[in-house]
């Protein structure tokens, strides 16, 4: 019998894939090292969870397409209270999980990638240090 495999991913998602296959890959060039991807709760998900200067940082990765209008917000603007509140909850998940010292610094960063698919490019910009405590 012909089997195939089907990609139910919304092209939302697809898209978000890319970028954050694309961040892990900036992230890694300037020497932080990747622990976790998609670390998934059902109250919540951590994109990425890496460690520079023994630091743990967790990423929230923002995918946006340049030629697309963001509505006049920048793709930092969407990680919201609510989301920030999730964020540290899972984050709590985390160190329960993986046994991390409760005397870790740590810290929540929002990643951003703009994808120009036309001219095949894309720009990242990271924002450091969030308050998940709003």
């Amino acid at each position: 019998m012909f089997s195939r495999e089907t990609d139910n991913r919304t092209s939302k998602r697809k898209i978000g894939d890319i970028g954050e296959d694309i961040f892990v890959k900036h992230i890694v060039k300037q020497k932080y090292r990747v622990f976790d991807r998609n670390f998934l709760k059902k109250f919540g998900e951590i994109d990425v969870v890496a460690e520079k200067d023994g630091v743990l940082h967790f990423f929230e990765v923002k995918t946006v397409k340049q030629n697309e209008n963001s509505g006049g917000c920048d793709p930092e603007d969407n990680v919201h209270v609510w989301k920030r509140r999730r964020l540290a909850r899972v984050i709590e998940s985390y160190f329960a999980e993986k046994n991390v010292p409760e005397t870790t610094p740590w810290q929540v960063d929002v990643g951003a990638v703009f994808l120009d698919f036309m001219g095949k490019k894309h720009t990242i910009r990271i924002t450091e240090d969030i308050d998940v405590n709003e």
